[in-house]
């Protein structure tokens, strides 16, 4: 679906643009009638300042994300500010706020909470910025669109992985990520699709670690001992399935399989020395760049699609070898 509306009639409650620059940018996109990328010249987000939030930089995918993005921000010649809000949605919103106050022309988020960013980016949309989601959606406010991976998808490909490495029967457990997030959702939703193919495959047990290695490790110590006849693990990123792995010591890849979401050089590394079976490789520093490059569409007054899909493909030992840098 395109986004063929003018940046003044995207919400349904306005304020009007504030600067004669933003409204010949849209008076000269509406005389062109130029869509995706027809119609501007490009260069009318040159020097301008653009705000990246992202959900945390303790993730090396985000580090990739920030990485891909200040890339395209170089080339395109956009000043582009980072703030990390540590997986607190609160600061996410006092750095959104902020960004708006200090002069930011543009916001790209990755939300901490998919929920909570629709009411935390309403300062950006009362002063009628434009707003990308990069790997998680927002939910309750409307963006220009939304960068990501098909999440549902690699879900559905993660189950098949760890079907095919446990012969298609067993207990399983899995690791959920931080709850509100899309991706962890849809990831979730696309696992339970997925699974639900093999009647021989029992999902024994489900708890959040956060996306994070640590508190995963705790989590899959616990639950692997509640459950000593797990035979796999589907971990909604790397960062956990490399906690389980650490949980389970000399028992993964042999005795239990595991499969992540990400395809971090961690995991890639894990799948080469076989103690993870595969992991959903998506490309952070795509979707970091495809954000940059889209807002600097959007700032030139272009049209750009509502949903820009990033593919994800299945890493196991059959392939690992094309990823690793």
């Amino acid at each position: 679906m395109l986004r063929n509306v003018s940046r003044t009639g995207r919400l349904t409650a306005t304020v009007a643009l504030g600067t004669t620059l933003a409204l010949t940018l849209a008076a000269c996109n509406r005389d062109s009638g130029g869509t995706d990328g027809e119609g501007g010249d490009g260069g009318a987000a040159d020097g301008a300042s653009v705000t990246l939030s992202l959900s945390t930089l303790n993730n090396p995918f985000f580090v990739d994300v920030r990485d891909g993005a200040q890339s395209a921000a170089d080339e395109l010649g956009i000043e582009l500010e980072v703030v990390d809000a540590q997986n607190d949605s609160t600061a996410e919103a006092n750095q959104v706020a902020n960004s708006v106050t200090g002069g930011a022309e543009g916001l790209i988020i990755n939300p901490v909470d998919s929920d909570a960013a629709g009411a935390g980016i309403g300062p950006a949309v009362q002063a009628d910025l434009p707003v990308v989601a990069v790997d998680r959606a927002v939910n309750g406010a409307e963006v220009d669109s939304l960068v990501s991976s098909d999440n549902v998808a690699g879900g559905k490909q993660a189950a098949d992985a760890l079907a095919a490495a446990i012969g298609e029967k067993g207990e399983v457990i899995v690791l959920q990520g931080v709850a509100g997030t899309s991706a962890s959702r849809d990831r979730g939703e696309g696992f339970a699709e997925g699974i639900a193919a093999y009647p021989d495959i029992e999902v024994v047990a489900t708890q959040t670690a956060n996306f994070d290695r640590a508190e995963a490790l705790d989590v899959a110590t616990n639950l692997l001992q509640s459950h000593p006849d797990a035979v796999g693990v589907f971990a909604e990123n790397d960062e956990m399935a490399l906690g389980a792995v650490q949980a389970l010591g000399d028992r993964a890849g042999d005795d239990v399989a595991v499969v992540g979401f990400d395809g971090t050089d961690d995991a890639l590394a894990a799948v080469q020395e076989g103690t993870m079976v595969a992991t959903i490789a998506q490309q952070p520093v795509e979707l970091g760049k495809q954000a940059v490059e889209v807002m600097s569409q959007v700032l030139a007054g272009e049209s750009v699609d509502a949903e820009i899909p990033v593919p994800v493909e299945t890493v196991t030992s059959d392939n690992v070898a094309d990823f690793v840098k």
